[in-house]
């Protein structure tokens, strides 16, 4: 079911509350906390872009197997952006680039049972009709921008919604499997990992990049590991996995 409210401060917060369940959405018109990856804030003008949250159970899925959650998310909204005409790339971890320019962030906040996934809230803002940004954001575009068109947030949602359940429920089926070999599930789940690696941004192509330290280098994007982590090859050959906050993209 989708709640759509006027406004609130985050719809990741509001997600958390047990009384909604998976599937539902969390809707707002305008977040005054709204937040993103790394800690950022997330700027939206009120009413012009699409800001939601969506409650997912995955109790089907391992702990150490969570990253296969935000695949299915990112997958979903490439499928979403392709059926509007507009090629889309995944920058790791969870944003959506058109070129070099971000049209939607993704944080994903995950509770945990014992061994595997209770609880997930996907917080997602398209960047829809807003044409004109703050300064201090880097390098937005917008669907409108990109299209010369009003959209309806609404249509939007809902086209994201329907790839979500195919992915989601793909992911579901390969998990549950109960065949008696695992070489099907094996080449379905690396056909979903393929896939999310074949769609990264800067894929192949060597660009510069920043550790925590200030330290810059240049490498390239070779995929990512089934645990998340990003595989970058340096220009001497020798492949590095990244994890979560351990390298930073440097866009210019």
């Amino acid at each position: 079911m989708i709640h759509h409210l006027d406004i609130t401060a985050s719809t990741n917060d509001d997600a958390r509350d047990e009384k909604y369940r998976e599937g539902d959405v969390v809707w707002a018109d305008f977040q005054t906390a709204g937040r993103g990856q790394r800690g950022h804030e997330w700027h939206s003008r009120k009413g012009e872009n699409l800001t939601f949250s969506l409650v997912l159970e995955p109790t089907f899925m391992p702990i150490a197997e969570q990253f296969s959650v935000s695949e299915v998310v990112a997958l979903s909204l490439v499928d979403m952006l392709a059926d509007y005409g507009i090629e889309a790339r995944v920058k790791w971890t969870n944003d959506i680039y058109v070129g070099d320019r971000k049209l939607v962030g993704i944080l994903i906040e995950h509770s945990l049972a014992p061994t595997t996934l209770r609880r997930t809230i996907v917080g997602v803002g398209i960047n829809v009709n807003q044409r004109e940004f703050d300064l201090s954001i880097p390098n937005p575009v917008s669907m409108a921008q990109l299209l010369d068109r009003q959209l309806d947030a609404e249509e939007i949602l809902q086209c994201f919604l329907k790839h979500l359940q195919e992915n989601y429920e793909l992911l579901r089926k390969i998990k549950n499997s109960q065949l008696s070999t695992l070489n099907s599930q094996l080449n379905s789940d690396d056909a979903l990992h393929q896939r999310y690696n074949s769609l990264l941004y800067r894929l192949n192509e060597y660009h510069t990049y920043a550790l925590p330290s200030g330290e810059r280098f240049r490498a390239k994007i070779v995929g990512t590991a089934p645990n998340g982590a990003l595989c970058l090859e340096n220009e001497q050959g020798k492949i590095k996995e990244y994890l979560f906050k351990e390298v930073e993209f440097v866009i210019f």
